[in-house]
């Protein structure tokens, strides 16, 4: 488990776990084994690496970054800290609340989630982005590599990330790396968002060679927003934890906020001034550069943005290959924000914009019943997600289209920020839905994914709060590998598996 939601495409699917079963998630076999403590909150999806020799012994290894700018590295079947680095330089602090925004509170250090090469480096490394303070109040951004088996810095790093586009500046203090982090052929690829929605702040990509950490490519997808007014915000990136995704070819696939966009088109199609608020975006990574390759926005993206309805505040799904009903095989993604709608964006041909309709392969409308701050699954010919205060929900895919006929719902309904599930199965077999539950004290769920009405343990059933972790927090994935579920808490991480 690697990064984020296991995959390029962000499925957050296991489909090697053989241990958990629906006849074993029960809070007679399966609870809490261990509640670790770390020194800050866990936003960041945890990673695992399995069998992995650290001074000649083999561990099962569970990776967590806090926000208060640590990294650890836990055994994950004793708990027992295997090691544990700062990245916070000499005399500095993780950064507090900046322009008095408290999206991220009550610290600001490690926020994204990292993403792990086994074989990078001579033991495999971990890349992380950290936001620190110095003593003569200065911001920083550093991209870090770490030694998986020691959290020793490798190529040279930390590398402060700085960047100009144009006539624009990256200016770390406007910045936080919400989304996580995504590797693909030897490239880091970082994207930003803003505090709060607090101008000026564009929307920055910006690319580093993992085994050098140069910087090697830059993309600012809102190289207009240079004022202070309304009209010159964003769009951010940050998609309520999710990262890009990638398919094959090497395209780099995200969704962006609200924000500037011109109606007014270029030859080509592309908004005139290169601004895309509200945008399914392909990049093109060809040549060790960023470029749009082609976009979908919606036909209302002045109205929405102006109304603070981002596409971005959920995350992009990179469908597998899918045929429809001529035979012909589709190449899809699905996004979902703020409307309640679901989009799903031919990635061969993603439709640009259209002042009077959207020309994608489909959209849902007002099928979600709420707001999503979260990102979907994709398990088995079905796309799940969860609505703020609606129930996790599932659209089977027919014929290359959700259906909307075949629905099924949790009977569970999740408060802000709803929930962004994770599945684990053995194949197309004994699959499990996993869903966290930001409430106080935090629930994990589990239910039997062929069947959402049928749950099969949460983490408050158990008497005398055996399997409580304590107090939810946002933007929260649980991480399912070899028999056991990581879940990032507040000050916390805690890990389930079979009791005996």
């Amino acid at each position: 488990m690697t990064t984020y939601k296991n995959d390029l495409a962000r499925t957050g699917q296991n489909l090697s776990e053989t241990i958990l079963t629906p006849a074993n998630v029960n809070s007679t076999s399966f609870g809490l084994l261990h509640l670790l403590s770390v020194d800050g909150n866990v936003d960041a999806q945890p990673l695992y690496l399995s069998h992995l020799q650290i001074a000649g012994v083999a561990h099962n290894v569970l990776l967590i970054a806090t926000e208060a700018d640590s990294v650890y590295a836990f055994d994950a079947q004793t708990g027992a800290t295997l090691w544990k680095v700062s990245l916070l330089g000499s005399g500095e602090s993780t950064s507090g609340e900046v322009y008095g925004c408290t999206q991220v509170v009550p610290e600001i250090g490690v926020t994204s989630t990292p993403v792990i090469d086994r074989t990078a480096g001579p033991s495999g490394a971990i890349y992380v982005v950290a936001m620190t303070e110095d003593a003569s109040m200065n911001y920083h951004q550093r991209l870090h590599a770490l030694d998986v088996t020691t959290g020793a810095e490798l190529f040279g790093g930390p590398r402060e990330i700085t960047a100009t586009f144009g006539s624009t500046s990256f200016v770390p203090e406007y910045y936080e790396e919400r989304a996580a982090l995504l590797l693909l052929n030897g490239t880091i690829y970082t994207s930003w968002t803003s505090h709060c929605d607090i101008p000026p702040y564009g929307g920055w990509i910006i690319a580093y060679g993992e085994s050098t950490l140069t910087q090697t490519a830059v993309l600012n997808v809102a190289p207009g927003a240079t004022g202070t007014g309304d009209e010159n915000q964003g769009p951010a990136i940050w998609m309520s934890g999710g990262g890009p995704g990638a398919d094959s070819a090497g395209y780099v696939y995200l969704l962006t906020a609200n924000g500037r966009f011109e109606t007014t088109l270029n030859s080509g199609g592309f908004p005139s001034g290169g601004d895309y608020g509200n945008s399914f975006l392909k990049l093109s990574t060809a040549g060790s550069t960023l470029s749009v390759a082609d976009y979908f926005t919606m036909w209302n993206e002045v109205t929405e943005s102006t109304n603070d309805e981002d596409l971005g505040s959920g995350g992009e799904m990179l469908l597998p290959d899918l045929t429809d009903s001529t035979g012909t095989v589709r190449h899809l993604i699905v996004g979902a924000g703020k409307d309640n709608n679901v989009y799903v964006v031919n990635r061969d041909s993603m439709g640009e914009y259209n002042s009077s309709t959207n020309n994608i392969w489909q959209e849902v409308d007002g099928v979600l019943r709420g707001a999503i701050f979260s990102t979907p699954a994709y398990f088995n010919g079905t796309v799940y997600y969860g609505p703020v205060g609606r129930p996790l929900t599932a659209f089977p895919i027919t014929s290359a289209m959700l259906s909307t006929t075949n629905v099924t719902y949790t009977n569970t309904f999740f408060e802000y920020p709803g929930t962004a599930p994770a599945i684990s199965a053995s194949g197309t077999a004994n699959a499990i839905i996993w869903a966290h539950e930001n409430s106080n004290p935090a629930v994990l769920h589990a239910y039997d994914a062929t069947n959402l009405s049928d749950e099969l343990y949460n983490s408050n059933q158990a008497a005398n709060g055996r399997d409580q972790f304590g107090a939810g927090n946002k933007f929260i994935t649980p991480t399912i590998a070899d028999g056991q579920v990581f879940v990032g808490g507040s000050g916390v991480v805690a890990i389930f598996g079979l009791l005996n």
